[in-house]
């Protein structure tokens, strides 16, 4: 009876242990820096995917993979890894990349922008990122603001992803990649004194592995370093492996992490080193959620030569590590920008357009300190994710979020619907639908229409509240102060590799008619602080 008592314990604490594994991941109160000079994991509960960072003086900055949305490639800035601000994009037309991502085509959903790197040489910052069907692309500007230099393409092909350049001590440029169509070979190439170009004499497969990506090349100590991540029966994990000679071979390897699937597998992202001397990895959560793959910062503890990601266990490999004490210490707490007036002469970075927008189809000139919308006509009558111009953001798990825009419905022409809207995959909208000369409340979950009331106000207010839980409630108002609920609550969900996006919406079924000017975008969510432990 003793030993089934002491078993039943043990299994409960077992049980115990594991739930709180997993309600440290799913709960995500705590977020961002704490206030007392520690943070928690993740640092930005949204979607920042695809991770790589740099440290320059003392600011570093991060890119992030941004698929569809225009403009491309975000660039984050921070002064300590923690806190982190929007400081704008590398990419501001994705034709550049194919006619495929404008507003007339929409049929890249999962694709466009996929992981790149960012590095400083020769007093330039420097991006390279790859597409899944047009190859590798790359940018340069000599201030991180930009402005950016049109893009190249370096490579031209389908399935070439996660590559990174490197530039050796004597100048020599080098560019790592993997091809997910031939069994995830990692090349390795030359690149021109520009960068702009490969020599494709110097190609060379440098390493093969399941599910081999996520690439990057150091060099430390007089060795070269390369990492990447790959698939083992655990889960995806980050691998290193090191050579006195770039092109290898490479015969030391190592494994960085355990795949923490409870964690959702960090596996992406940027080894980085602060002016203090101490080491981080800044990530992605590789297995997504709602909110998309978060961000996190792991310590790194170098172990003969090599830099283990998280808490180091007994087998000399990483876990996860969800708290720690700030990488840099007495630095202003920030986050992402949200919010928006309109009052400016450009849209600020905290927005991206679903696909290249139709210039000519939304000006912050018209009405000064409004942004217009005008309707036109999508490439799937009633369907948001084929309707051009939809304006968004990334969505927070946080606490408590709430988003508020207020509409100037004096311009809506029939046929036209606008309002405010959810969408991953699935995607959801409260807005108007004018009928003839009738405007009327609207809900809808993936096209399934809830009519409301006729709308007489020439003024609306659009809300969408939601939690941990990710359980959006829409609710409207009529004078900016009372609200009433309407439709059911929406599940924010995940897909084509994706977090939910908070946006704005317009289009006409009908015609290009019709438009809607936008007084105000106020998100605001909850606080990022431990809660107390009862």
């Amino acid at each position: 009876m003793k030993v089934i008592k002491i078993n039943l314990l043990i299994l409960f604490v077992v049980v115990c242990v594991n739930l709180a594994a997993v309600a440290d991941v799913v709960n995500q109160s705590a977020w961002g820096d704490q206030g007392d000079g520690t943070y928690h994991n993740p640092v930005l509960p949204a979607d920042y995917s695809d991770l790589d960072c740099i440290r320059v003086g003392g600011d570093y900055y991060a890119i992030s993979s941004t698929f569809q949305f225009s403009p491309g490639v975000v660039i984050l800035h921070s002064c300590d890894l923690v806190n982190w601000t929007i400081a704008g994009h590398a990419v501001a037309d994705l034709t550049q990349i194919s006619s495929e991502l404008k507003w007339d085509r929409m049929n890249r959903y999962g694709k466009g922008i996929w992981a790149g790197a960012i590095r400083h040489h020769a007093g330039k910052f420097w991006i390279y990122f790859g597409t899944p069907d047009e190859g590798y692309f790359m940018t340069t500007a000599e201030k991180i603001s930009g402005p950016w230099s049109p893009l190249h393409a370096v490579l031209r092909g389908a399935g070439w992803d996660d590559c990174c350049p490197f530039w050796d001590d004597d100048g020599e440029g080098y560019l790592v990649g993997s091809n997910f169509r031939d069994g995830y070979k990692i090349h390795l190439w030359k690149l021109s004194p520009d960068g702009r170009e490969l020599s494709q004499e110097s190609d060379r497969v440098i390493h093969q592995s399941k599910g081999s990506e996520a690439n990057k090349l150091y060099k430390f100590n007089g060795l070269y370093y390369h990492l990447f991540s790959e698939v083992k029966s655990e889960g995806r994990v980050v691998m290193m492996e090191r050579a006195i000679n770039i092109f290898g071979p490479y015969t030391e390897v190592k494994q960085l992490n355990h795949a923490d699937k409870q964690a959702k597998e960090p596996n992406q992202g940027g080894l980085v080193q602060t002016e203090q001397g101490g080491w981080y990895w800044v990530t992605h959560h590789g297995t997504g959620d709602w909110e998309g793959r978060c961000a996190s910062v792991l310590p790194v503890t170098w172990i003969d030569g090599w830099p283990i990601i998280g808490k180091v266990g007994t087998d000399g490999i990483g876990t996860m590590v969800w708290s720690g004490k700030n990488p840099v210490a007495d630095t202003m707490k920030v986050t992402p920008q949200t919010s928006d007036e309109f009052d400016e002469t450009n849209l600020p970075p905290q927005w991206e357009w679903n696909y290249q927008p139709w210039a000519d189809k939304w000006s912050l000139a018209e009405r000064p300190g409004w942004l217009r919308l005008h309707a036109f006509v999508p490439l799937e009558k009633n369907n948001l994710l084929k309707a051009g111009n939809t304006l968004t953001q990334r969505s927070f798990r946080s606490t408590t979020n709430e988003v508020v825009i207020k509409l100037d419905l004096s311009g809506m022409a029939d046929g036209q619907r606008a309002g405010l809207c959810h969408f991953s995959r699935s995607y959801s909208m409260l807005g108007v639908h004018q009928i003839g000369a009738a405007r009327r409340l609207e809900f809808q979950f993936n096209g399934v229409v809830t009519s409301g009331p006729v709308l007489t106000n020439a003024t609306l207010w659009l809300r969408s509240q939601w939690g941990l839980n990710g359980m959006s409630q829409y609710a409207y108002g009529l004078d900016g102060a009372t609200y009433t609920e309407f439709g059911e609550p929406y599940p924010l969900s995940w897909g084509y590799y994706r977090g939910d996006r908070i946006g704005i919406y317009n289009f006409n079924d009908h015609l290009a008619a019709g438009y809607v000017d936008v007084d105000s975008f106020q998100y605001h969510y909850g606080l990022s602080r431990s809660l107390p432990v009862k």
